[in-house]
């Protein structure tokens, strides 16, 4: 498993679409984003699930870590049963994320990747985007890496997508 943690707009996305032309094997890609999307609507915008202040912060309730916590788990049986993953993740709670998706992978190998970007690039490539709250990309950027330890980091603020996926490949071996 590849996991990639990084804060919105910090070109994630991007690096797991390269990841998956330059591995030699097929590997599958989940994300946060596709979580949140899957998610009934109801839980978008409640105290439950998950809500977006206008300030760019992201709260998360009790429903929404039920959830999650079984989706980590379906992740995981997908490798335990042979497919190789690669997760696009912000960590909200830094550490604490991070040990979550510990506990549930428990015995995989697993490439924990660093995916940082200075906020003042984040918070462009939010704005160009256009279907972000502004805001969180800077709020997220230093916050989501705090007290998580990475195998491999890369930096997207001037580095393309391809050569970040280039240099994590090269890692996987």
């Amino acid at each position: 498993m590849i996991i990639l943690n990084g804060g919105s707009s910090s070109g994630k996305s991007g690096i797991v679409r390269c990841l998956q032309a330059v591995l030699p094997d097929p590997w599958l890609a989940f994300g946060c984003d596709s979580f949140v999307d899957a998610m009934p609507a109801r839980m978008q915008e409640s105290d439950g699930g998950i809500t977006f202040a206008a300030d760019g912060a992201v709260s998360v309730g009790p429903e929404f870590r039920a959830l999650e916590a079984a989706w980590t788990e379906g992740v995981a049986a997908m490798a335990r049963a042979g497919a190789k993953v690669i997760i696009d993740d912000v960590f909200l709670g830094g550490a604490a994320s991070q040990q979550r998706w510990q506990k549930a992978l428990g015995g995989l190998d697993v490439l924990w990747v660093g995916v940082r970007c200075e906020s003042e690039v984040a918070a462009g490539r939010e704005i160009a985007r256009g279907d972000r709250v502004r805001g969180m990309a800077a709020a997220q950027a230093d916050a989501v890496h705090e007290g998580v330890f990475y195998d491999l980091e890369v930096d997207t603020t001037h580095t393309e997508s391809l050569l970040c996926a280039q240099a994590i490949a090269t890692y996987v071996g």
